[in-house]
This record gives structure tokens, sequence and C-alpha cells, in this order.
């Protein structure tokens, strides 16, 4: 056989002549390789490279470890020859050489893993299983009955809170919508929308950086900014998005920064957090000593965060604001707070929660102008959305001029995304317009919501206590808690979303109900009557069952324990206080008497369109 031919064989069979190149195994053995391999594998070869230099080669020692002919070199081998004369510094192979004669064990010369020889896989194989797969992840969802079921619910703009089903004849009552207070369907909100869309069309065109920055968009921003008394704001698509976006980027661009999160945070905060990979410790909801445990273990030189929400959407409960921002000053973190549940909400101009903290000086205040050391004033980052109280669609920060610019700057979630189309920043801006004058459609809400919780308390249906507009209805079991809304559905043309895992922890399953302006009196009796008949047919826990196990999400709960949790100011039952009510619906009586009057598009909306026809 050729010895050419012969390596090549080798090679495929021994790493060491597969990374040895043929003519360094020549120089290796000398004449014995170009006899074609003959030479008894006992022969002693000698460094042809090295004029008088005499002992064991590289090739011969690395031969007696490989465990195919390292046995049959042990057999063979002959008589020990003297000790080796040390390798003239010049010699090509010193180094292979001294590292073969030192022994296992000691450092040898680092060489690179052979190559694989390429694997043709072709059709041979079977491939994966894709649709398998999906189907496995959702026969899971099945089995735990976390799997979501979609109804088909078409709200009626003229006849809000209702809505029909699949069939159009088919006419149910909503009670868990965000649409906080009707306003997709205010007059002043549609009214807006129509004259943009008639004006620029239906979508933005764009990017804000590519032809998707409009008038409309910046005067959205500076509205939003007056809102929260703050330097600046920015719009993005949703404050999921608006969530994700600044978390991820801010905390990846503070160095070694540290995010302290609620337990109960929005899954928006939590996957932004997520993607930044900053260090993360959740502590649990509500609780102060726990969060300043773990703000201590770190220097004030250390760039912290604090993210939390005002309204928490599933359980009602309402964030420990002021004493939360007093921990970020002592330990040197900045606070990012979530008012999506709130804005529109509370506060004397829809601001939401960290607003009604200062209410009467809110209430004095020119609009836009900061109140030093009020609340808001204290929070560094406040987002909210559109979508809900403002009954339009978006989100949005509000922070200092800088960092508004630099999330502007750097954030991939706003930079690389179609802006909201026009027509929806000219109803936003009305929404908020109307809902920062006018105080009747918080007032009615807070009323409805107020004795819904009294006849439900009544009636034994266990509601999660909280001080804030939220009414969840405790069930316990997420099989049990869909049955519940399918029969409200089916049996009374009730519509009541059932909130399972992920939303809430398992065993907390729930009915989550939304009490509008537009609920009146005798909606909430069939309400009352139909979860009472549910909840008998189902044979669901009442309050008194769940107090006989101890208590759950503060149910059965003795209102000291449960206030730990709900938020809030000690011994105040609710966010909107009574006297705070009554001010608010004599300030609308004075105003426009017992009749809404329909309200007119904002004037610099209409200034703009104008300009624009």
């Amino acid at each position: 056989m050729e010895p050419t031919k012969a390596m090549s064989i080798l090679s495929r069979a021994c790493p060491f002549l597969a990374r040895t190149g043929l003519s360094g195994l020549q120089g290796l053995v000398g004449a014995g390789l170009s006899r074609g391999l003959a030479t008894s594998a006992v022969e002693r070869a000698r460094c042809g490279g090295c004029p008088g230099h005499t002992g064991q080669s590289a090739l011969l020692a690395k031969a007696s470890q490989c465990p195919v002919v390292g046995p049959s070199i042990h057999a063979n081998v002959a008589p020990p020859s003297p000790p080796a004369q040390p390798l003239p510094a010049a010699c090509p192979y010193a180094k292979c050489v001294d590292g073969a004669s030192a022994g296992p064990g000691a450092k040898q010369p680092h060489a690179p893993p052979p190559s694989p020889a390429p694997v043709d896989h072709g059709s041979r194989e079977t491939a994966f299983d894709y649709e398998g797969s999906y189907q496995a992840k959702l026969a899971k969802k099945h089995e735990d009955k976390s799997y979501r079921y979609f109804n088909n619910i078409n709200r009626l703009a003229g006849r809000y809170p209702q809505a029909h089903t699949a069939n159009a004849s088919n006419v149910v009552t909503v009670w868990c919508s965000n649409d906080y207070l009707g306003q997709s369907k205010s007059p002043v909100v549609v009214n807006a929308m129509k004259a943009a869309l008639d004006t620029y069309g239906a979508g933005a065109g764009g990017t804000r950086n590519i032809a998707g920055n409009s008038a409309l968009h910046l005067r959205l921003e500076s509205e939003l900014a007056t809102l929260h008394r703050k330097e600046a704001a920015l719009v993005f698509s949703s404050c999921y998005v608006a969530n994700d976006a600044t978390l991820s980027t801010l905390c990846s661009s503070l160095p070694n920064c540290v995010v302290f999160s609620d337990k109960m945070n929005h899954a928006s905060m939590i996957q932004g957090i997520s993607h930044s990979k900053a260090r993360k410790h959740v502590f649990e909801h509500n609780d102060l000593e726990h969060l300043e445990q773990l703000l201590a273990q770190y220097p004030r030189s250390t760039p912290k965060l604090i993210a939390f929400e005002s309204v928490y959407s599933m359980s009602g409960t309402v964030g420990r604001i002021p004493e939360i921002c007093a921990l970020a000053k002592k330990y040197g973190a900045i606070t990012f707070l979530d008012e999506v549940h709130a804005v529109g909400m509370y506060g004397p101009h829809g601001a939401g929660v960290a607003e009604h903290y200062d209410y009467d000086a809110s209430l004095r205040a020119p609009a836009g102008q900061r109140i030093p050391g009020s609340v808001v004033d204290q929070v560094d980052i406040i987002t909210g959305t559109l979508g809900k109280a403002f009954g339009i669609v978006g989100g949005y920060i509000a922070a200092s001029s800088s960092l508004v610019d630099m999330i502007r700057s750097y954030a991939p979630g706003f930079i690389f995304t179609t802006s909201i189309p026009p027509p929806i920043a000219a109803g936003a801006v009305a929404s908020i317009q109307y809902l920062s004058a006018s105080q009747r459609e918080r007032v009615l809400q807070q009323k409805h919501m107020r004795e819904l919780k009294a006849d439900l308390a009544s009636a034994g249906i266990p509601v999660v206590p909280n001080p804030s507009h939220i009414v969840p209805v405790l069930v316990g079991d997420a099989e049990s808690a869909r049955a519940a809304s399918d029969m409200l559905l089916r049996d009374h043309s009730i519509y009541v979303q059932s909130i399972n895992y992920p939303t809430v922890p398992v065993g907390e399953e729930r009915l989550r109900i939304t009490p509008s302006p537009s609920h009146d009196s005798h909606m909430r009796a069939r309400l009352v009557g139909a979860l009472d008949s549910v909840w008998n047919a189902l044979g669901l826990k009442h309050t008194v069952d769940w107090e006989h196990l101890g208590g759950r999400c503060g149910v059965g709960e003795s209102r000291a324990n449960s206030e730990l949790h709900v938020g809030w100011k000690r011994g105040v039952e609710y966010v909107w206080e009574t006297h705070q009510l009554q001010q608010a619906h004599d300030y609308e009586r004075a105003r426009k008497g017992d009749v809404p009057v329909a309200p007119v598009i904002p004037a610099d909306i209409q200034q703009i369109i104008a300009a624009a026809a």
C-alpha cells in the first residue's frame, strides 16, 4: 500500500495522526515511514533534524499511550537506553518530545480538536414532530383546566354596557370590561376620531422616525406630560410594550442595576425586567419590611429600581406608593409606577392613585404644574394606558425629559414599530381632556361599585377585599370558575370572564367584575341574584366557608390581617373617600346640573384638523 494512502486510512482512526502532517511524521521517525511504515514497533526512532541526539522519539511515546497499539509496544519493547541528552533549542520538535518524556499529567501543548467528518442526515431520519409538540402543550392546558376560551362578545356603543354574542339577537350585559367609564362610546371621543379619520386617514404611515410622527402624536404626549405633571411623555402601541421596552432598555443601560419587583406585578413588567438581564429581587406583595431588607443589601451607589403598581388589576389592591418612594430615597433607588388600572379613575383630574394622595393640592394647582413634595413628584417614572378608562388603545410613560429622550433613542419596542394611527391619538387627547375636567363618570362608577360590594357581602358571595373599583369574586378552582362564567352567560345573559392561572395563582381563580357608570340598579340586582343562583347550583364556597378554612386572598380573614396587603391608608375603606365623592358630586351639579352635556371636540384638535384641511 502506498504510504500516503496508508496514512489517509490511519488518520481517520487516530486523532493524533489526523492532526499531524505526513512530513512531520517523517521527520519524527526518519526513514522508517518512507519504507511504508515497515519499521518494527520497537525500533527506537531518532530525530533526523537533530544531529547527535539520541533517545525515545515523541512518536513512540505517543503510540505507547494508544489503547490499540500500546500493548504491542510494551510487550516488544527493547531494554531501556541511556538517558537522553537535552534537545537542542533549535529542534522543531523539542516541545513535543519534552512533553512526551515528562509523562502523564504534564502540560501538553494545546492542539485543536479533530474536525468531525461531515454527516449528511438528508432524509434518512424522521423529522421532529412539530404539530405533536404543539398538541402536547395544549393537552397540558386542558388537563390543568387553564386552557382559555374566548367568548364572541360584540359591545354595542348605543346600548353600553350591553353586547351581542355570535348570534346578533342574543343580547347580554357585560360586567367585566376594562372600558371602565364607557369612554369608547363617548361622543367627544368618537367625534374627534371621525374628524381625524376624514382628514388623515386610518393608518399612521410608519414608525415615529419614518412618516409616523404627526402633530396629533406630539399633542397627545404633551397632554400626558401635563396630566402627570412631568417634563415629558412617550406614547407606545400598548402599555405592555411601554413597560417591556422601558424596563428592558433602562435597566440594561444602568451599570450593575438591581431591580426590586412586587410579587404581583403584571407580566409586562416581569418580561421587561427579564429582558434587561439585570439582577432581580421579588418582594412579597405590598410588604415594606421585606422590600427594605432586600434594598439594605446594596450600597446607595448601586443603581436600583423599584417596580410596582398603583392598582393591581386582579385583586384590586393598591400599592403603598408614598412608603415605597420613601424607601427609594433612603436607599438611592428610582421608582417605576404602573398606573394602568388607575389613570382616568382616581385623582381630581384622572391622573391616578399617586395624584389622589394629594387630592386637594392637585385640585388647586394649575394643570401641569409641579407640586413639590407631592406623591406624583416623588415617583420617577409613571406608565399608563389609553386602552382602559380612556377607552382607546395604546400605552405611555411620563418622566423627566432626559429619561424619556433616552428611551425614545434606544428602546427597540418604540423605534421599530408603527406608531398609533392619528385618529387614535385624536380620540385619546379628547378623552384625557374630557376626564380631566369631568368628575361625573368617576363618581358614578365609585357609587355603583360600593353598592355592588355591599349587596354581594349581604348575599355571602366572597369578594376579595380591596379599596379600589375592582370587584374580584373568589371561586378557588379553575374548572368551577369557568363553569360559573358559562352558566352566567348561558342561563342569565350576563358576561363575566373567569380568571385562571397564570393570571392569578392556582387556587385563587375568580370572577372579575367591573361596574361602570352605566350599570343601573336593575342590572345590579339581576347580577347579584344570578351569582347567588350559580353559587348554589355549583356548590361553590360562600364567605363563611372560606372563613372556616382559615381564609384565602383576604376572604374570610380578619380586617387587620387583610389590611396588611390591600394597600391604601390604614382604616380607610376606599381610595375615593366619602367626602371627596360628595365634593366631586357637588362640583358636577354646579357645573352642569344633573343632565350630562355632550362634549365637543377639543379646540386644539379642531385647530390642527382645520389647518390640515
